[in-house]
């Protein structure tokens, strides 16, 4: 067994006992039944599942000395009486049975799906040396409702695994799709993103057979590097996208060794779905696109409920509803557990998909989770480096707990891999620059954006409430208020006291509120 297959066991074989003592001999026998390992292993194992679960004081995961380790599903139960304040704390952070036996087994998950994620990296070299490469959005010959969405995956999925291998620098699909229905002139759109190769292609479905045709550019001169067709049964899609990476990264400067994936029609069909709720949500961030995204979702279950695509969609529907409408429960704390149910299925389905991980995280620190938000984000962030919105809502959890400029430091960062990033990533740089009091600077960034959804208007609300343009701000919050109203300061309080915990944010935010105009 390999040592990223040994953490979740390990993590599981804990969790299935907990309040126990497992010695030593018993952990490594169930773990690594047949090979031999020395007990640097197993400290390794214990030392990763702690700093997952932010157990910094060992009162959750506890060591006996020459008895072995017990986990401490409630951490009142610590044997050491010098861990007592380490235990308090402990329990501040996970005070409930129930919530720890959870979260180990997810961190389990999260740890085993990162370093399964290393499996097939080669070695890192330094980032001047990466071979920058951009992959251009794929022509669509297809007709029908799905006409766009199967393309956009195709070359989605090579972003993200190419991204993962740390041998290449990969932009974002957002600028490398900019150029879609445009003439091709390989060598300004080389120079505009500053990259050395172009993969450029086309996808076309036709009742249940596949033609994808790919060609692999040099951005300096033009000329071509490789080029070929697939013509397979639909199923096949994974399959197809999968031999693409494989060809690139042996044309580009690696090798990528792995199974490569059944045929599968149903889950492309799941996949299109997701595609075109996640299109809906994004082009109208609002309560009805949320719906709408809610509607594919539910399509994508439906048409392979052994994919994780739907799950996704609907943790994200749930999620959006907690936060800013209220919708579909009625009830923020009831729509995030049902969002937690859907994002913890997405990723028992597909452990090694970053977007399972991304919701699940977000999901985490709505909860006030942070520890586990923040473990979560980063093992979203090793599946798929090239993802820059992971990044920017990472950040959002390090703005939580006053970490302000490391929060602004990830967003610049994000827009570093996407030179033309979207529009939201001004609204969560005008909530940074908020939060540093930066008032002025923080109007401005949200002013970048070429239009302020309806979401955002509350951010938009406080903003000039702290530059004291009441006017402007009771104009903004009425915006919000429509799809939300309502909405009232004792509401947000609630909603945010466990999550906004940098010392007095959550005060500053209210009295903007009120001098909004916000109702208590």
């Amino acid at each position: 067994m390999t040592f990223a297959a040994s953490l979740p066991r390990c993590s599981s074989v804990l969790a299935a006992r907990p309040g126990e003592i497992v010695s030593k001999d018993a952990l490594m026998q169930a773990v690594w039944p047949d090979t031999f390992v020395t007990d640097d292993s197993l400290t390794q194992c214990i030392a990763d599942i702690r700093r997952a679960l932010g157990d910094h004081e060992h009162v959750i995961v506890e060591t006996l000395p020459k008895r072995g380790y017990r986990l401490n599903a409630d951490p009142s139960d610590a044997a050491d009486p010098n861990a007592a304040a380490g235990t308090e704390r402990a329990k501040t952070r996970f005070s409930r049975r129930g919530f720890i036996l959870a979260a180990i087994v997810l961190v389990a998950a999260a740890i085993g799906t990162y370093y399964g994620a290393q499996i097939w990296r080669a070695t890192p070299v330094r980032s001047s040396d990466m071979p920058r490469i951009a992959i251009l959005a794929f022509d669509d010959m297809s007709a029908g409702a799905d006409k766009g969405y199967l393309s956009d995956a195709v070359a989605e999925g090579i972003i993200t695994e190419l991204a993962r291998s740390k041998t290449y620098a990969v932009i974002a699909r957002n600028s490398s799709f900019r150029y879609r229905d445009q003439p091709i002139d390989i060598r300004q759109i080389g120079d505009e993103l500053g990259v050395d190769y172009l993969l450029e292609g086309s996808q076309q479905k036709i009742g249940g057979r596949l033609k994808v045709t790919a060609q692999l550019l040099n951005a300096h001169d033009g000329s071509h590097v490789w080029a070929n067709t697939y013509n397979r049964e639909i199923g096949d899609f994974f399959v197809v996208q999968e031999e693409i990476i494989r060809t690139l990264a042996d044309r580009v400067g690696s090798s990528i060794e792995r199974p490569l994936p059944k045929s599968d029609a149903a889950q492309v069909s799941a996949l299109s779905y997701y595609l075109m709720g996640r299109a809906e949500i994004v082009e109208d961030f609002s309560a009805a696109g949320n719906e709408l995204l809610q509607q594919f979702s539910l399509k994508a279950i439906e048409a392979d409920p052994n994919s994780q695509f739907g799950y996704i969609g609907m943790a994200w529907t749930y999620r959006n509803d907690a936060v800013f409408w209220h919708k579909q429960e009625n009830n923020p704390d009831e729509a995030l557990k049902r969002a937690a149910e859907y994002a913890d299925k997405a990723i028992l389905l597909g452990p090694y998909d970053a977007d399972s991980h991304h919701i699940r995280a977000q999901i985490h620190s709505e909860a006030g989770e942070m520890e586990l938000a923040l473990a979560r984000f980063d093992v979203a962030i090793a599946l798929n480096p090239s993802d820059p919105n992971i990044l920017v809502h990472s950040a959002g959890v390090l703005l939580d707990v006053g970490r302000t400029d490391e929060a602004i430091g990830r967003i610049e960062q994000a827009k570093g891999i996407d030179p033309f990033y979207p529009d939201w990533f001004n609204w969560q740089m005008g909530w940074a620059l908020y939060e540093k009091n930066d008032c002025g600077a923080a109007l401005t960034a949200m002013r970048k954006m070429s239009r302020i959804p309806s979401g955002a208007h509350r951010m938009l609300a406080g903003i000039h409430a702290c530059l004291g343009n009441q006017p402007e701000a009771k104009k903004a919050l009425a915006v919000f208020l429509q799809d939300s109203p309502g909405d009232s300061i004792s509401k947000q309080r609630k909603q945010w006291e466990k999550t906004y915990l940098a010392p007095g944010a959550l005060d500053r935010w209210l009295e903007h509120m009120r001098f909004a105009g916000l109702p208590e």
